[in-house]
């Protein structure tokens, strides 16, 4: 595993050196492509049916390798499985966490995509997200349709879409031949599968053109790819400790403070993997990107950008023990656990420069429409989690010395979610050979709270030292009555747990 990660580092190292477009290149776009009011700014031609049939065949594509090679039985579709989804209408659904918050939002991304990469904008290309969602959970599963899914799949496939599609901008280069190009369109593919395939349909993909036949203009990031070691500790309240490897990779894309109509004209993009024992491969995912912004001030010294953002959040652990049983009021084995696929709020971004030292600032309030978080006693199939609605808050702040010698950053993250429709009104305690039910899980009120501090340290050129420490604390208060003793009970109490992360890694930037 650690072999695989060195290799996408690698190639990714060298790809993304990629060089500048300058604006005589710009006007060398391709032939397909259409002049807008900007003479430097080019807008493909959109191509309707091409986009709905490749929606529609990532669909039956699936759909056939769930039922012929995974013999899978929600595959088993048949038109009266169809009259059934219809009647029904829409049920929560059970599956783990990761799947509902993460693998659905990027399958939606696929849908999200097949509009980009055939023309339309981002606002459009939702609407192929929805439909694609909407098709698969009427037509193609047996399951009744999922009230998550129909909102997580567009929504964050939305938010993972257009991150995947920017990012794989960078890399394409019409003009590179050979070896280079077929390394950049093999990563293209990668990062977004769907834009690979109509390159590959239209035969973009093998023509060599004067221009580098990028969508954006240039847009300034910066890369930061991490390796190192990470620990874990003060598990259950108990002073356990697990140790493994990790990697990270930041991305932040395009100004922070420019003025922008065009969504994700700026987003930021975390993901962090590990390889450890009993816990999940994929940790965390965090974007935030503006969907309109506004530079209100811009000083010498004081920038300062008011804008609205979308965030997607994604947190997932697992128990470092395997010798702890929980009792009624004690925390279950896994510390948390959080998705938030479909949230936006206000957000500010300010910056103070000085001759010797530079410091950014930027807040966030959301609204979240959708999310679930870790419950300590609902169990149901591979569900160990609340659905629920809320809201979150954020503070980042981030400071660099001259030439980034060193530098710091601490972040600060608060969600709240509150469950209704829990099985508790209904006073049913659910067990796996039970049929489903379609409730959200505890009627309960959770809240997470992440705070987080790095370090850099440049050590050499492009490389850094990295320390960070991160603590982790999910709280959530049961409106329900449990019985301790047969002349005990408790009704509205507290359940919470928490842990500990420390890495030492080297980070390279680009």
């Amino acid at each position: 595993m650690i072999r695989k990660l060195l290799w996408v580092v690698v190639l990714l190292l060298s790809v993304f050196d990629v060089q500048s477009q300058s604006i005589d290149s710009l006007l060398l776009q391709e032939t397909f492509c259409r002049k807008t009011d900007n003479p430097f700014i080019y807008k493909k031609k959109k191509h309707f049916w091409r986009a709905a049939g490749e929606t529609a065949g990532l669909n039956i594509g699936l759909w056939a390798f769930d039922r012929y090679a995974l013999n899978g039985h929600y595959a088993r579709i048949s038109w009266n499985t169809i009259k059934a989804n219809f009647k029904n209408g829409f049920d929560w659904d059970n599956d783990h966490l990761s799947t509902n918050m993460f693998a659905h939002p990027y399958h939606g991304s696929l849908y999200f995509n097949a509009g980009r990469a055939n023309g339309f904008n981002f606002w459009q290309s939702e609407l192929f997200a929805l439909g694609g969602s909407a098709m698969w959970e009427m037509f193609m599963e047996s399951e009744y349709p999922s009230k998550n899914d129909i909102i997580a799949t567009p929504i964050g496939g939305a938010a993972l879409g257009e991150v995947f599609y920017r990012t794989s901008d960078l890399v394409l280069d019409d003009r590179a031949s050979g070896g280079e190009r077929f390394g950049r369109e093999a990563l293209s593919f990668l990062l977004s599968p769907m834009r690979g395939l109509t390159r590959i349909l239209t035969g973009e993909a093998w023509e060599k053109k004067p221009s580098a036949g990028r969508e954006f203009e240039n847009p300034s990031y910066q890369l930061d790819v991490s390796l190192g070691m990470r620990l874990l500790t003060s598990h259950d309240n108990e002073r356990l400790i697990k140790a493994g490897a990790s990697a990270r990779i930041n991305l932040e894309y395009g100004d922070r403070y420019a003025s922008s109509k065009k969504p994700y004209d700026y987003f930021s993009l975390l993901m962090e993997l590990n390889v450890m024992k009993t816990q999940p491969i994929l940790s965390r995912v965090e974007i935030i990107g503006n969907l309109l912004a506004k530079e209100v001030i811009d000083t010498k010294r004081c920038t300062l950008t008011l804008g609205l953002y979308q965030h997607f959040d994604f947190f997932d652990s697992d128990t470092i023990r395997t010798d702890y049983t929980p009792g009624v009021l004690e925390p279950c084995v896994v510390p948390y656990k959080l998705g938030t696929p479909a949230s936006a709020g206000g957000g500010i971004m300010f910056r103070y420069q000085l001759p010797r030292f530079t410091l950014h600032v930027a807040g966030h309030a959301n609204g979240i429409l959708l999310g679930g978080i870790l419950s300590d006693s609902y169990r149901y199939y591979h569900r160990n989690y609340n659905w629920g609605a809320g809201f979150s808050a954020k503070l980042n702040v981030k400071g660099s010395f001259p030439d980034d010698k060193l530098s710091f950053a601490l972040n600060n993250q608060f969600y709240r979610l509150y469950s209704r429709n829990g099985y508790s009104d209904q006073d049913y305690f659910p067990h796996p050979s039970d049929p489903p039910a379609d409730v959200v899980g505890d009627y309960s009120r959770g809240t997470f709270y992440h705070l987080e501090g790095q370090i850099n340290y440049n050590v050499w050129r492009h490389l850094f030292l990295t320390a960070r420490c991160d603590w982790f604390r999910r709280s959530t208060l049961y409106n329900r009555s449990v019985e301790i003793s047969p002349s005990i009970s408790a009704n509205g109490f507290f359940i919470d747990s928490r842990q500990l992360s420390f890495q030492l890694m080297l980070t390279y930037r680009l």
